[in-house]
C-alpha cells in the first residue's frame, strides 16, 4: 500500500525521483514499471502498471454510449502513459500531462492505497486548506459517517 505525502521536485527536463520508500514496491509489484494518466480533479494518477491493467479493464468494459463513461475513457485511457523508473529512481512524465496539471518545479506526491496522485504544490495547498476548513458531515457517506477514526 502506498500512503503518505511527499514533496518531489521536477528538473528542468519534467523528470521526478520516485522516493526511496516506494521503490521496492513497485519493483516487486511491477518490475518498475508505471502508468501515469490524467484525473478530473486537474492531478495526475501513477499507477504501477498491473494495477493500471485492472482499471482499464473495468473503465473498458463500460458502456461507452453514456457520454460521462465516454468522457472517462477518452481521458483517462487516452492520456495513459507507460513509463518505467530508471536506475536513479527516475521517471520522465511527458510535457502533455504536466501541463495538464500544472505541474512546474514543485509538486506533491500522496500515497492513495494502490496508486499515486502527483499534484501541484499549491492546488494541493489549497485543496488542504478546503478541506480543513470543510466541517459538513452531512455530505458525508454513509460509510463514511459511520466511520470511527
Amino acid at each position: 500500500m502506498f500512503r503518505g505525502a511527499t514533496k518531489i521536485t521536477l528538473d528542468d527536463k519534467g523528470r521526478m525521483v520516485m522516493p526511496t520508500r516506494y521503490r521496492e514496491q513497485i519493483d516487486e509489484r511491477a518490475q518498475g514499471k508505471l502508468v501515469v494518466t490524467v484525473d478530473r480533479e486537474k492531478c495526475l494518477l501513477i499507477y504501477p502498471q498491473p494495477e493500471w491493467e485492472l482499471l482499464e479493464t473495468k473503465l473498458m468494459s463500460m458502456a461507452n454510449l453514456h457520454p460521462q463513461a465516454r468522457l472517462m475513457q477518452e481521458m483517462m485511457v487516452g492520456f495513459a502513459t507507460d513509463l518505467a523508473l530508471d536506475g536513479h529512481g527516475r521517471m520522465l512524465l511527458p510535457p502533455e500531462l504536466r501541463e495538464f496539471a500544472g505541474l512546474e518545479r514543485y509538486a506533491m506526491l500522496i500515497g492513495q492505497g494502490n496508486r499515486f496522485e502527483l499534484w501541484n504544490e499549491s492546488r494541493w495547498s489549497e485543496r488542504l486548506e478546503e478541506w480543513v476548513q470543510s466541517k459538513q458531515a452531512a455530505d458525508l457517506p454513509a460509510e463514511m459517517a459511520a466511520l470511527s477514526l
